[in-house]
């Protein structure tokens, strides 16, 4: 009833879980991090260090069948609250006119700026995460992914 998405050349995870879990038509994330291929290997200012998270997500993502135009919500930690403008300016360029619905927290997380995880639809014919063969709920599937 579901598939694990881990995208190719990314940063090891850093512990015992998936990038992505596909499951009836949806695309649940784990939390990224602004690492390009490995926890050092990360841009140097902010505004780059949600550009490479969002890169990052969107990477996971498209290797699930998704992309960041059908996320539903985002969840957003940061470690700065001064950085929160900066941060909405990143991500509004990103999300463009379809923007998700997003909660965001600061807190403390290792010395990582921020980090970001969504649920997003799947985008392409039956749902990846959706194994059956019975019309009816496959149409149905369809039918509701189409409708977002």
């Amino acid at each position: 009833m579901r598939r694990i998405a881990n995208a190719p050349g990314m940063a090891p995870v850093l512990g015992p879980y998936s990038q992505a879990v596909v499951a009836n038509g949806m695309v649940f994330t784990s939390g990224q991090i602004p690492a390009r291929t490995s926890m050092q290997d990360q841009p140097e200012d902010f505004a780059g260090k949600v550009r490479q998270t969002l890169t990052n997500l969107e990477a996971i993502l498209l290797e699930a069948g998704s992309d960041l135009a059908h996320v539903a919500k985002v969840t957003t930690y940061l470690t700065d609250p001064e950085q929160l403008a900066e941060y909405n300016g990143v991500y509004a360029e990103a999300f463009g006119s379809t923007l998700p619905a997003r909660t965001s927290c600061c807190v403390g997380i290792w010395d990582i700026a921020l980090e970001i995880e969504c649920i997003a639809f799947v985008t392409d014919g039956p749902p990846h995460g959706l194994l059956t063969d019975d019309p009816k709920l496959v149409s149905a599937t369809q039918e509701a992914v189409q409708a977002c």
